[in-house]
């Protein structure tokens, strides 16, 4: 009677519904804990538990060697044998960060490092420390533009460097996949000018629609042997100096980056791009135009000659951007 007794107790306790003191409930299970360890989490954290309950049915479910490493999120109520098999299962705790198009990779490293639940392998690495890091070394030689922008899933305890890694890997599939499918007769050699060219029409972008048109400008100046003569290259060289507003001083001061007195494209990329800035750079849009002024609404007047150009700049003049300059 006693045993029969017991074990009808036993079987009301695994359907019981356990209300947490809480609706939610957030535990961690750090490497090496045992079962004990857990349970007794539980019941510190107020979740009413009779142990021998969770000892016999983890015993007999094997429960101890499934428990999974990480955050767990808990919601009120739940059945005991529900909540070890969610501390069983692969739905821990998970974290994002984001890289932006058009930022830069010190912006995608802050982010990083604003990540208190990742471990930070990174913090104090020089650049070159971070590309041998990233395996690349030999094949890269700067950060910039080398991480693809998006959103990145992580659980707590994952490394800074484990996302780092992960955008590199995805820039670079998908800079390969659009080298494959680029258009006849594009004048860029590499894809690591493809980059360079797509972080340009990246920054040069106020509407989505406009990246081929851009990238075609940008394309029959580099046929032409024009220069580029685009801002976001000349504020990029000019790193924290830039204080918002591009000066003439500026436009005749030699940078590696500064446009408008180099030929051709800039030495590395200037941002972070997606895949339709790299898609735009290998696919310009068929045309004549050389030049764009920005209308002060996102949108840029396109024009094919230098006297149209100058009209449209007078036109515009007034509603641009100070920091703002056009190609011409």
């Amino acid at each position: 009677m006693i045993g029969a007794a017991v074990f009808r107790y036993y079987q009301s306790e695994l359907v019981r519904e356990i209300t947490f003191p809480d609706e939610t409930l957030e535990i961690e299970i750090a490497k090496g804990a045992s079962f004990n360890t857990v349970l007794n989490a539980l019941i510190e954290k107020g979740v009413d538990i009779k142990p021998w309950v969770a000892k016999l049915y983890a015993k007999q479910n094997k429960v101890a060697h499934q428990l999974k490493v990480g955050e767990f999120s808990l919601q009120s109520p739940m059945t005991l044998p529900a909540m070890f098999e969610w501390l069983s299962s692969n739905k821990q705790v998970v974290y994002h960060v984001q890289f932006i198009e058009g930022t830069s990779y010190q912006d995608a490293l802050k982010a990083l490092a604003n990540q208190p639940k990742l471990s930070q392998l990174l913090k104090g690495k020089s650049d070159q420390e971070i590309i041998a890091l990233l395996g690349s070394q030999g094949k890269v030689s700067h950060l910039e533009g080398q991480f693809y922008p998006d959103t990145y899933s992580f659980h707590k305890g994952d490394s800074d460097l484990s996302i780092l890694k992960r955008a590199h890997l995805r820039l670079h599939e998908i800079l390969d996949e659009e080298w494959q499918s680029r258009a006849k007769g594009i004048l860029l050699k590499q894809p690591y000018e493809a980059l360079i060219l797509a972080s340009i029409v990246e920054k040069e972008t106020g509407v989505a629609f406009e990246r081929p048109e851009i990238s075609g400008v940008f394309n029959r100046r580099l046929q032409k042997r024009m220069r580029l003569q685009t801002d976001p290259t000349v504020i990029y060289g000019l790193g924290d100096r830039y204080q918002g507003n591009i000066t003439r001083k500026h436009l005749r001061e030699y940078t590696p980056y500064n446009t408008y007195r180099i030929n051709g494209l800039p030495p590395t990329p200037i941002a972070l791009v997606g895949r339709s800035a790299i898609h735009a750079a290998l696919h310009p849009k068929a045309g004549n135009s050389l030049y764009f002024v920005a209308k002060g609404d996102g949108t840029h007047q396109f024009s094919d000659t230098i006297e149209e150009h100058n009209i449209a700049v007078r036109k515009y003049q007034l509603t641009r951007r100070k920091d703002y300059r056009s190609t011409q």
